[in-house]
């Protein structure tokens, strides 16, 4: 049973176009349907985690939106926050899932229960995943990913009814 999901940020939750302004201002574009997938999986008892390569105020105040607390940034080495994050949570890595989109994101792929990435991941990150979504980064693969863990976890019809 997966227990916690976890996120890369840039070319998964985002589109990975990151867009700065005169001032220097960082914009980035987040998919709401992706929004929706995550409330729908904490609805449904999941714990929720973003663990990115990439330091970013925007990537703060949309995890601040979706109500999501474990959030690590600037993070060099992915598996090793993973294994802090497991220890932390009393959880064991087969009940985590993660999607992610590159390279960096292999070896923590490698270690989760379960695994998707990205339309648009690269080809060695669609290679090591479990699964390769049919949607690509900011939009809608994150929700595609919660739909397949509900239904693996015997939650989607459960969770449907939350909308009927």
């Amino acid at each position: 049973m997966i227990k916690i999901l976890i996120m890369d940020v840039d070319g998964v939750l985002s589109d990975g176009k990151i867009i700065y302004d005169e001032t220097g201002k960082e914009i980035k574009n987040f998919d709401v349907k992706d929004g929706f997938g995550i409330n729908m999986a904490r609805k449904a008892g999941l714990q929720l985690c973003i663990i990115s390569g990439r330091k970013s105020k925007v990537t703060e105040m949309r995890a601040r939106e979706l109500l999501i607390d474990d959030v690590y940034q600037g993070v060099e080495d992915k598996l090793d926050t993973f294994k802090k994050v497991m220890h932390i949570k009393n959880l064991l890595p087969e009940e985590a899932a993660f999607i992610g989109d590159d390279l960096n994101d292999i070896r923590l792929m490698n270690a989760v229960g379960f695994s998707a990435a990205v339309a648009d991941a690269s080809e060695e990150t669609r290679k090591a995943a479990k699964i390769v979504l049919e949607n690509k980064g900011g939009s809608g693969a994150v929700r595609e990913f919660v739909e397949k863990i509900l239904k693996l976890n015997g939650l989607w019809e459960k969770t449907l009814s939350l909308y009927y």
